[in-house]
């Protein structure tokens, strides 16, 4: 049969792979070239003989974390009205603020210090400060350490972004799914290592950017899962396509892919390629089972808050990430919108929003992971690239008031795969600006995080124009013991 396929194949190999007939070639394009400049395209070639494949990796010493959920709150939540209470501000709300602020949009500043408009409670044996706004957080106290002291330092989105995601303030470079899949491998070859999961209303600032393989091979860029059906396009061939005549074809397009690799040895993205095609004909069936959560039972699905209109789709994206990376996914990340948290005015109305979508799902995911026994293994993030300030911006009532950015002190949290359960770690000054005490910059969590999966930060490295890169590139990155169970 495969001689008579053969027989009547008249298009070209670019051709071939090009039309996607059988849903294989637009499955993961994070991992593909551009298709009609396949061949013509700048290639990253291999020339040190690196490990490009997504074979499980032998750790430096042994993990306490085997894969990441991370909830990215794009545009900055409000860390004073969340989860870093100040008692401070309120008894100066409307006041002159006594010190000196660092602005990033002068021309709405205002010097009048911004009360939180919500009261705040102890929760849980750890006795954390938790905001009205987090009813469901202040369920799962016990379970998180919320960071109050992160610091990134640069006052803009893009930057601060890249400072959390890659490690440095430049764009081009890794994202942390990549630099976790290239050193640890996959768990699974029948779905992606790394998984984006975005927001139907649209991406995070700086976009593809965010879960970019940057530099490292094309294997190790993110792939998208879409917020709506089909989740993932044209993952299904036709029905007169399936079974032995698919096979057939996909016989055929390895060994053209093969002869092609003997051809060119040292073409990475070209491995990355034949990789690809080889993962989307598996995802076939393990993808669709993995994004269909029509099985899971009434009450998980209410624990994710998917019987609410406000964090329904939130909610199901979550649950979507837990069942990834119960199935071996290693890195799944879950985006907000583009500038979802950036409350520059109208923070009464729209910080709680933001909430309603978000906290109820949140919450749900620590709670199914650590009742499935996942929670030991696995990391949980929830943050943004940074918080607020503590004074008014855009002062034109009470209605319209909100916090202009602040990334020189902001609260994060973190949950399961080693991270210490309950309490807080770090604290910023007593106006929520700047982090004094235990500061926590992104490459010391960088290096934290990177400890917990069994790797050594400075040794995790990759060989690019005669030097040897890291995550860190070079900043002092410790591991941050406080945060450690």
């Amino acid at each position: 049969m495969l001689n008579q396929i053969t027989q009547q194949l008249a298009q070209t190999r670019r051709d071939f792979c090009r039309s996607g007939a059988f849903g294989l070639a637009p499955v993961a394009l994070a991992w593909l070239l551009k298709q009609d400049d396949a061949l013509a395209a700048p290639v990253k070639p291999n020339l040190h003989g690196q490990d490009i494949s997504l074979t499980r990796r032998a750790t430096h010493f042994e993990p306490q974390a085997k894969a990441m959920i991370s909830l990215f709150m794009q545009g900055g939540p409000s860390q004073v009205d969340l989860l870093d209470p100040k008692p401070e501000l309120n008894r100066l709300d409307g006041q002159k603020f006594p010190g000196t602020i660092k602005y990033d949009n002068a021309a709405q500043a205002s010097s009048r210090v911004l009360g939180s408009p919500w009261k705040f409670r102890k929760y849980g044996e750890c006795g954390t400060d938790v905001s009205e706004l987090l009813p469901g957080i202040s369920e799962v106290v016990d379970d998180i350490l919320v960071v109050r002291s992160m610091h990134t330092g640069v006052n803009n989105h893009g930057q601060s972004i890249h400072s959390m995601n890659s490690g440095r303030t430049q764009r081009g470079r890794p994202s942390l799914g990549s630099w976790l899949t290239y050193g640890l491998g996959a768990e699974t070859q029948n779905l992606p290592a790394y998984v984006a999961l975005t927001d139907p209303r649209g991406i995070p600032v700086e976009g593809v950017l965010n879960w970019s393989n940057g530099w490292l091979p094309s294997l190790f860029q993110g792939t998208v899962v879409r917020p709506q059906e089909p989740r993932i396009l044209n993952l299904d061939p036709p029905a007169s396509r399936r079974g032995p005549v698919q096979e057939a074809y996909l016989k055929y397009l390895r060994r053209l892919n093969e002869q092609h690799q003997a051809d060119h040895p040292q073409n990475s993205d070209l491995a990355a390629r034949i990789s690809n095609y080889e993962l989307a004909a598996r995802m076939q069936t393990a993808a669709a089972e993995a994004l269909d959560i029509s099985k899971e039972t009434k009450s998980t699905q209410q624990m994710y808050g998917i019987d609410q209109p406000d964090s329904q789709e939130y909610g199901t994206r979550c649950l979507i990430a837990r069942r990834l990376i119960e199935r071996g996914v290693r890195f799944a990340q879950v985006f907000t919108k583009n500038q979802y948290w950036d409350h520059h005015g109208s923070i009464r109305t729209s910080l709680p929003a933001s909430c309603r979508k978000t906290e109820r799902p949140a919450a749900g995911l620590v709670k199914d992971l650590k009742q499935r026994g996942m929670l030991d293994s696995t990391v949980v993030h929830w943050g943004g690239e940074m918080g607020r300030l503590p004074v008014i911006q855009n002062d034109a009532g009470p209605s319209k008031v909100g916090r202009d950015h602040n990334t020189y002190g902001f609260t994060m949290w973190l949950a399961g795969g080693g991270f210490k359960r309950g309490g807080t770690y770090g604290a910023t000054d007593e106006f929520g600006h700047h982090a004094v005490t235990d500061v926590v910059n992104h490459y010391d969590y960088h290096a934290t995080l990177l400890h917990l999966f069994g790797i050594h930060a400075e040794q995790l490295t990759y060989k690019r124009n005669g030097r040897e890169e890291t995550l860190l590139d070079g900043q002092p990155g410790r591991i941050v013991e406080g945060l450690l169970a």
